[in-house]
């Protein structure tokens, strides 16, 4: 217990370490990207934030995603094929594959690489990339110290969240997005360190960025009951989106890996798309956040917005399909928030009674775009109040993405995070479901009617009783040995009987023969305890005695006890049982 203590209050000072890690690793990343951009499209030395949009290059613009794209393919392939990528992906692949253990070489390629991919012209967020780099802080840390897999898995997780909340201010919707996305568990044990980094993450972001949200809008003082419908409509139709999303980045892939050249000069083909793209409308250039404060303020024309959308669209899934380095969320946001801007236009323009708020139904589209895409259902919601600060939209996002999710859950197996490791044979969980052997005491599974023997019987004598078939004790494994006095002395496994009798003393005892240092546990002690004390001796059973008494056995627990838990786990979820509404004679309950 001490030691878990212990393991526990560093994990969580590492956290917070990993709070600041993150949020320095987001500041180099987006003063890299300023940089680049300024350099490429204005020509000039500064670390400034800056808009491709407004660039006087002409028809040279469709050059510089070409440009991006190779640096990034020599990077990826004479540094590390791992930058390649939006980053959630790579990052949970390290964390099921290799034990949460990330080169240090992805630390420094993956920011460089990124700043390179947006800052001349790429279609990508930040916050994938600086998610990758945070996690391979995370896991550079871990491996600097002496830790389990998990506990490295948890810096990986908090590194992840860090950067997240340093770029968005979200440090609730960053630990959300590390439980489902990345540590596929809900325990203090990870959720505690994970929001020491937010914690620390968002803290320091006030101090370098003030309190003010990322995305502004206007305060939204009323929210009509009769519109929650449609903004529930507005997330299933994005539901729908954002699987032809998921979908069309895949496919675009699929092409990519039928061209007869090598990967490396993949970003390069995909930037001359980027650059096209590009010179039509600059705004589907570079990371786009004003695009997305447009959106939500009602700053684009109906016009604006399909030509924003269109062009991002197919500027980015052919980028990100080139296999170049370069985040998804900020194109998800856009893509989400101009088909909600749209769907709201349309449904004022169809019945202006409803008087659809389009703040909230770009919002509703973002979340559910980001909801249907990933199905980090919780973390959608909550991430849209926290980009705005705006409390009114709560409430829509969560009816928007709960059909989302619903619908992507329906059409699409995979997400769009997880398609490419699932390609790969990688098994990833999509379900949280409690672990029966944590929350079943061991009294309600063991074995109480169980065959014992005195401590003065002969091995042989046990021998003979075993081989006759109609013996109760001829199916077990294993028989508790009792002295006198009826109380626990041992346990002798037929293991043991096979080498006494191989030796030849037929005369010794099942004391002498058996194993006297008891390996026990208590009838309210979990499941998860004897099956871990089971599994770290190389047993086969563990005898439960009285905590009053620890002499006083009061029932066994076999290998077959914990299977049939299992079993009774299957049947519960699976066996429908008779209501009492069936018209069904046959299937009408028992009394």
């Amino acid at each position: 217990m001490q030691r878990d203590l212990r393991g526990f209050l560093k994990i969580s000072l590492l956290g917070i370490v990993m709070g600041g890690v993150g949020t320095i690793a987001a500041e180099v990343l987006l003063r890299l990207i300023n940089f680049t951009t300024n350099l490429a499209f204005y020509h000039r030395i500064s670390w400034e934030a800056v808009s491709p949009v407004g660039n006087t290059l002409g028809w040279t613009i469709i050059l510089l995603p070409v440009i991006g794209g190779v640096i990034v393919g020599i990077m990826a392939r004479y540094g590390s094929k791992a930058i390649r990528g939006h980053g959630i992906p790579e990052a949970m692949e390290q964390i099921w594959l290799h034990r949460s253990r990330i080169s240090p070489t992805v630390t420094i390629l993956k920011p460089l690489s990124t700043a390179v991919s947006i800052g001349t012209g790429g279609p990508f967020g930040a916050e994938g990339p600086i998610i990758a780099t945070g996690s391979a802080a995370g896991s550079l840390l871990g491996q600097l110290f002496s830790m389990t897999t998990n506990q490295r898995k948890i810096l990986l997780a908090c590194g992840a969240a860090a950067g997240m909340t340093a770029i968005f201010g979200t440090p609730v919707a960053s630990i959300l997005l590390a439980i489902e996305l990345l540590l596929f568990e809900f325990s203090l044990r990870s959720l505690v360190p994970v929001a020491f980094a937010t914690g620390c993450a968002a803290l320091l972001r006030v101090y370098l960025h003030g309190l003010v949200p990322l995305f502004a809008v206007a305060a939204i003082t009323h929210v009509s009951s009769v519109s929650f419908p449609l903004y529930a409509v507005i997330g299933a139709l994005v539901g729908v989106a954002s699987v032809f999303v998921s979908r069309a980045v895949y496919v675009v892939e699929d092409l990519f890996e039928k061209l007869p050249v090598h990967w490396m000069w993949w970003p390069a083909i995909g930037g001359v798309v980027v650059g096209i793209a590009g010179y039509f409308d600059s705004r589907s250039l570079g990371v786009g956040y004003e695009n997305i404060t447009g959106i939500l303020t009602g700053s684009f024309s109906t016009g604006a917005i399909i030509a924003l959308g269109s062009w991002k669209f197919i500027s980015w899934v052919t980028a990100l399909g080139s296999g170049t380095s370069g985040g998804t969320l900020a194109p998800l946001l856009t893509f989400g928030g101009a088909i909600g801007a749209l769907l709201g236009i349309l449904a004022n323009h169809l019945c202006p009674s409803l008087d659809i708020n389009l703040t909230i139904a770009a919002a509703v589209g973002m979340a559910a775009m980001f909801a249907g895409a990933s199905r980090a259902f919780l973390t959608s919601v909550i991430f849209l109040f926290e980009i705005t600060h705006e409390p009114q939209l709560l409430l829509p996002c969560l009816c928007g993405c709960t059909l989302a999710c619903a619908v992507s859950y329906l059409m699409m197996r995979h997400t769009i995070m997880t398609e490419k490791i699932a390609r790969r044979g990688i098994p990833i969980p999509h379900h949280y479901e409690a672990d029966i052997y944590r929350h079943t005491a061991c009294s309600e599974a063991m074995e109480s009617n169980v065959q014992t023997v005195p401590e003065t019987l002969s091995v042989s004598e046990l021998a003979t009783r075993i081989a006759r078939w109609d013996d109760p004790a001829s199916g077990l494994h294993a028989f508790p040995i009792l002295d006198s006095k009826g109380l626990l002395a041992g346990v002798i496994s037929r293991g043991d009987i096979f080498r006494s009798m191989a030796d030849g003393d037929s005369a010794e005892t099942v004391l002498e023969a058996g194993s006297t240092e008891l390996i026990t546990v208590y009838p309210d002690q979990m499941l998860h305890d004897a099956w871990q004390k089971i599994l770290h001796h190389d047993i086969g059973r563990v005898p439960v005695v009285s905590r009053e008494n620890p002499k006083k056995l009061v029932g066994m627990l076999f290998r077959r006890n914990f299977l049939a838990m299992r079993q009774r786990m299957l049947h519960e979820e699976n066996t429908t049982e008779r209501g009492w509404l069936s018209r069904d004679p046959a299937s009408k309950p028992s009394s």
